[in-house]
């Protein structure tokens, strides 16, 4: 597999699994993380150096998944910015 598929490939594995945390703030720090890291290291040339942060970031993957489980088994009640906006009714 070329290394540019495994890159897009841990990027995407990253934010689909960081959108499964349940905790809003969390969740959000997540993605924004991933796109900024992914985004600096864009870069990078040296193999050696991109294997390197391959690993880390199959670590984080882990990670995450980990962590996943973990806010299922205490979770909470949804923020008022995570529910879905409800019609509006007129009364008559």
């Amino acid at each position: 597999m070329s290394t540019r598929r495994q890159v897009i490939t841990i990027y995407r594995l990253l934010l689909r699994e960081a959108e499964k945390i349940p905790a809003y703030n969390f969740r959000m720090y997540a993605g924004r993380k991933i796109r900024d890291t992914f985004r600096e290291n864009k870069s990078i040339n040296d193999f050696a150096v991109i294997d390197q942060k391959l690993a880390e970031a199959k670590q984080n993957l882990e990670l995450i998944r980990r962590q996943v489980i973990i806010g299922h088994l205490y979770s909470a009640e949804k923020l008022v910015i995570e529910q879905p906006k409800k019609a509006l009714r007129r009364s008559k």
